[in-house]
C-alpha cells in the first residue's frame, strides 16, 4: 500500500476545558471515498477544519504525504486539499463562472487574468456537474443546493489530490443527491481522496466505500459502510431504537 495522502495522529481540540474530541488517529489513501457520521455536536465540521489547518489543535498533529501541515503555506495546502464548506456567501456578487474561476488560484497565483487552461477547466467542471446554465447567473441568487454545486465545481478545477465536503447535500433535492454520490464515487475512482460529513447513515451506505464514526469524544469505527454502519450503531449514535431492513444490495433503517 502506498503513503497515506493524510493522516492525523493523536488529534484532538478543546474549547475551554472540554474536550470536544482528542486522540484520534486516522490515515486516507489516494482513492478513499470516506463518510464521517456522527450526531449533531460530535466535531465533525471541526475535525475537517482541523484536517485543513484552518484551526490549530489543541493536541496530536496533521501531516500530509508525510509532511506535518504547519510546515506547508497556505497556497501548497490548497494545491493538495480543496474544501467545500456547507454555507458560503462571498462580499461581492460574483457569477458563478467567476466564483469556479477563484479555484485556479492555487494554480496561477494572484495577479494573472486567467489562460485558456483556466477556461477549459472551468467549462468542463460546469458539464460534469450538469450547471451550465448556471454559469452566466449571479452567484448569491442561487439556491442553497445551486451554490453547493458551484462550491463543488471550484474545488474540481483547483485540481487538489482531495476534496473535504462538509455536508454537501444539504439543500439537494433527492435526484441532485443521488447524482453528487455517483459522482464523488467516480472521483475517488479516478484517484481522488474524498471526505464528507453526513449526519445521514444511508448516504455513507450508498456512496461510500469507508465510514469513520465521531462519538463521544473519540473516533470510534473506521471500516465499510456495512460493517460499521447497523441498527445497534443508530441506537448508539442517535438514542432512537431503528429496525434495520437488509436486500442484497442495500440496507435500510425503520422506526420501531
Amino acid at each position: 500500500m502506498s503513503a497515506p495522502l493524510l493522516q492525523a495522529e493523536g488529534l484532538g481540540y478543546r474549547i475551554g476545558e472540554r474536550w470536544l474530541f482528542e486522540d484520534v488517529n486516522l490515515s486516507v489513501q489516494a482513492g478513499d471515498c470516506i463518510a464521517l457520521l456522527g450526531a449533531n455536536g460530535a466535531g465533525k465540521s471541526t475535525l475537517l477544519r482541523l484536517l485543513l489547518g484552518l484551526l490549530k489543535p489543541s493536541a496530536g498533529r496533521v501531516l500530509v504525504n508525510g509532511q506535518p501541515l504547519t510546515a506547508l503555506d497556505r497556497r501548497s495546502i490548497a494545491r493538495l486539499l480543496a474544501y467545500v464548506p456547507q454555507t458560503h456567501v462571498p462580499s461581492f456578487p460574483y457569477s458563478v463562472r467567476q466564483i469556479i474561476t477563484q479555484g485556479r488560484l492555487p494554480i496561477t497565483g494572484l495577479g494573472r487574468a486567467p489562460s485558456s487552461a483556466d477556461h477549459d477547466a472551468v467549462a468542463r467542471a460546469l458539464h460534469e456537474l450538469g450547471i451550465e446554465a448556471l454559469a452566466e447567473r449571479t452567484y448569491t441568487e442561487l439556491s442553497g443546493g445551486e451554490r453547493q454545486l458551484v462550491l463543488i465545481a471550484r474545488a474540481l478545477v483547483q485540481q487538489a489530490r482531495m476534496i473535504l465536503l462538509d455536508e454537501p447535500v444539504t439543500g439537494l433535492d433527492f435526484g441532485h443527491q443521488l447524482r453528487l454520490l455517483e459522482r464523488l464515487q467516480q472521483l475517488a475512482a479516478s484517484g481522488l481522496a474524498i471526505l464528507t460529513t453526513s449526519h445521514r447513515p444511508e448516504q455513507a451506505l450508498a456512496g461510500a466505500n469507508r465510514a469513520w464514526v465521531l462519538h463521544q469524544q473519540r473516533l470510534i469505527a473506521d471500516g465499510t459502510p456495512h460493517d460499521v454502519i447497523d441498527a445497534a450503531l443508530m441506537q448508539r449514535l442517535y438514542g432512537v431504537p431503528v429496525r434495520q431492513i437488509d436486500s442484497d444490495r442495500h440496507r435500510f433503517f425503520a422506526p420501531l
